[in-house]
């Protein structure tokens, strides 16, 4: 079946989407009790008043019927009405007419109770509210008589629907100031996300429900990522001008000092080469500061053990003096811990903080420990270390602490230790900065969730 066109008729908004599916059983439960408990309640109820009420009526008739002449029947049959609470008129001067209200539920059931139990019921009149008219055929011609309404219905039917109806938009009323409290996160939470989209930053704090305030942390947590990302963007910029300026400039100048007449000197061709290295260098460190994590592919399974002994392999032929430190024993000794996570990128991390180490050091260790719901990499230098107070300060991109470095082992572009805080950031984890236990210099840590 195609409902395409019920859409129409359907709210656009929560609010309206949520009242609908919150109040629409109700008002149906509502209306089936309702008319379930009028037709079987009152219904009967009726009936059976209605019933005794016949029995009267009959006892009437009855005496009127058996009277000699009129006066006697008028005589015998106000003997009974008196005490019954009847008013007769004998004779009645029309036939009268059989009416009812639309909206009198328990008049039909009066009717037809009066006319299957008195045949000699003709009309009966319920137009007004308080009282029954019945014109009846008798012996002596029409009669009438009439009685009060409550004799045949039930006192204040009404009494219900007006309590029913009143209970009913009470606990609408406490459903929509619930239903309202309960949307207001959402429509903070959708107010955040378009000023945002709009490039403004507006305050915004988690509330509300479990999920609502899950996909609020989840937003600011996207948000603080992507300002994170701007910034490291616009400081890459900033870092790329500034950095390549200088070896730019002087090959410029190298260049225009070649001539064909004049061969340029072997220590001449030696710089320019040491500035187009120095120059690849950084580009190469910009490009992996500036590496989506998303390329290196998902995280997997990696023997930990075996992954690290690779690094500091690959590290030790590339000429720089560095040793595995042998960490705890457990889980790691024979080769059988594992941890999950992208090992393209976590290498990368390790490469930098072991170059940063043999750069402003001369030796380096690298430890590995692997606990119950994490997996730690320590790379300690015996270098000059980075005072506490400025730890911080060294992890920002393009970042050089030259008082406390020693700047003679090399060149960077302060990215070895942003690049590593930004693995471990993507993996779940922190990089912690730190004084060595061993060599006495700086101690990098990066722990991330297994």
């Amino acid at each position: 079946m195609n409902f395409e066109w019920l859409k129409r008729f359907m709210p656009r908004g929560l609010y309206g989407r949520a009242a609908l599916i919150l109040f629409l059983p109700v008002v149906a439960v509502t209306l089936v009790v309702t008319v379930m408990f009028l037709q079987r309640h009152f219904e009967d109820v009726t009936r059976q008043m209605t019933s005794g009420m016949a029995h009267e009526v009959a006892l009437v008739a009855e005496r009127i019927d058996a009277a000699p002449d009129i006066d006697a029947a008028r005589a015998s049959a106000e003997a009974v009405t008196g005490p019954l609470g009847l008013t007769l008129t004998l004779p009645a001067d029309t036939p009268g007419v059989e009416k009812r209200t639309f909206y009198d539920l328990s008049g039909v059931v009066v009717i037809s109770e009066l006319h299957a139990r008195v045949p000699a019921i003709r009309t009966v009149d319920l137009s007004s509210r308080r009282e029954v008219v019945v014109t009846l055929q008798g012996r002596w011609g029409n009669y009438r008589l009439s009685f009060p309404r409550l004799r045949v219905s039930a006192s204040n039917p009404h009494q219900l629907l007006v309590l029913m109806t009143g209970t009913s938009l009470l606990m609408t009323a406490i459903a929509t100031i619930f239903l309202r409290n309960q949307l207001r996160p959402i429509r903070r939470l959708a107010r955040a996300a378009e000023e945002y989209g709009k490039g403004r930053i507006i305050p915004y704090r988690p509330a509300g429900a479990i999920e609502i305030r899950s996909a609020g942390t989840a937003f600011l947590e996207m948000r603080g990522r992507i300002e994170r990302q701007n910034e490291q963007r616009n400081l890459m910029l900033s870092g790329v001008s500034h950095d390549l300026r200088t070896p730019l400039t002087r090959l410029r100048l190298g260049l225009s000092m070649l001539s064909p007449d004049y061969p340029p000197e072997k220590e001449e061709i030696t710089a320019l080469e040491g500035d187009v290295a120095a120059m690849s260098s950084m580009v190469e460190a910009f490009l992996d500061f500036a590496r989506d994590s998303a390329q290196d592919g998902p995280p997997q399974p990696v023997p930990v053990l075996g992954f690290v002994r690779g690094i500091v392999a690959d590290a030790q032929r590339g000429g720089q003096d560095v040793v595995l430190h042998p960490g705890p024993p457990d889980g790691l000794a024979n080769g059988e811990g594992l941890a999950t996570f992208r090992p393209d990128s976590l290498r990368r991390a390790i490469e930098n903080l072991i170059g940063n180490a043999v750069r402003y050091g001369e030796h380096a260790e690298v430890e590995a420990a692997l606990g119950p719901g994490w997996f730690r990499v320590s790379v300690e230098d015996d270098g000059p270390g980075i005072p506490p107070d400025r730890r911080a300060e060294a992890i920002k991109p393009f970042t050089r602490l030259d008082p406390a470095r020693n700047q003679n082992r090399g060149q960077g572009v302060g990215l070895g230790l942003s690049i590593a805080a930004e693995v471990a950031r993507a993996h779940g984890g922190q990089l912690r900065l730190g004084d060595g236990l061993r060599l006495g210099g700086l101690r990098a840590e990066i722990v991330i969730p297994r």
